[in-house]
Order: structure tokens, then C-alpha cells, then sequence
């Protein structure tokens, strides 16, 4: 959902760069899941609002000071993806996608998604081949249909690009 990128001022709080088209939505969550390299743990939210519209500020029960504060930079924020809205037709959380298969019209393999991240202009999606790597753009000119029932990624993409 977001990654803590500092502290924010000297009472506990953290500024987190969201990772949601809607930052907001992560507010409505009473505790996230708050860690890095697989260790994880629960923390209960006190406070959280959204600050200039693009990031957020929150603060965690027991967090009061920036030392705490700056412990966490650097972790990733998450929620239980049991307290996630369905999606709709056609939309899906990016968890969802990575390890697809991704082929081209011609149905030829070009790899596996081993990420999604989003530039600032559109969401990129990285298919790794073995030592191949391609970056390819997660919009409707390129992405034409996914198939997750088939565990791939239908793309208007050519192998020597």
C-alpha cells in the first residue's frame, strides 16, 4: 500500500509515499502491517491524514518520539489483503499480477512479471526471461487483456523490442 519514507516532525509521526491511485484509502484502515526483508508486524493506527493531496502522515500507538519514528523509515506499509475491497471487472491489484505470464499477440513468451511500479507518468510492469529484462508500460495501448484465469498477460509487444 505505501513504504514510510522519513519522519514527519518530533512527536512519532511518519510521512508514507502511498503506492494507491488513491492515497486516501489507506486512512480508512485501523492497523497496517509495517516491515522490510519479511519481517512484519502489526501496528495499530492513531492517527493518519492525508497531507497535499499526493502523501500521507500517520502516527502508531506507542510511537511518541521521532527516534521510533525513524526506525521505520524505509518499511513498507501493507494491509491484510482479506480488508481489501473487491475489485471490479477489469481492475486488479498489482500483488495479483506478479508471477503471470506475459505473451505477445504472435503467443510468444516474453517472460514473467516480477514487478509493477508506477514512473509518475504510468504503472510499468518488469518481465524478467532469465538474464532478459523488459520494461513494459501497464496501459491499454500495450496491455490488451489480462487473463487470470490462463495466469497471463495478453500485450501488443514484440520479442526484439
Amino acid at each position: 500500500m505505501g513504504r514510510i519514507v522519513a519522519p514527519y516532525g518530533l512527536k512519532g509521526w511518519v510521512r508514507i509515499e502511498p503506492y494507491s491511485a488513491d492515497p486516501d484509502s489507506l486512512t480508512a484502515y485501523p492497523s497496517w502491517w509495517v516491515g522490510r526483508n519479511g519481517d512484519w508486524r502489526e501496528l495499530k493506527v492513531a492517527q493518519s491524514t492525508l497531507q497535499h493531496g499526493a502523501s500521507l502522515v500517520a502516527r502508531f500507538e506507542g510511537c511518541v518520539e521521532r527516534d521510533a519514528a525513524l526506525a521505520l523509515k524505509g518499511s513498507e506499509v501493507a494491509v491484510e489483503r482479506e480488508a481489501l475491497p473487491h475489485s471490479a471487472d477489469n481492475e486488479f491489484y498489482w500483488a495479483d499480477l506478479v508471477g503471470l505470464k506475459v505473451v505477445n499477440v504472435k503467443d510468444e513468451e516474453l517472460g514473467e512479471v516480477a514487478e509493477l511500479f508506477d514512473n509518475g507518468a504510468h504503472p510499468v510492469m518488469r518481465v524478467v526471461a532469465g538474464e532478459t529484462e523488459r520494461l513494459l508500460p501497464f496501459v491499454e495501448q500495450v496491455v490488451r487483456r489480462v487473463e487470470m484465469a490462463q495466469g497471463r498477460i495478453r500485450v501488443e509487444w514484440e520479442l526484439d523490442w
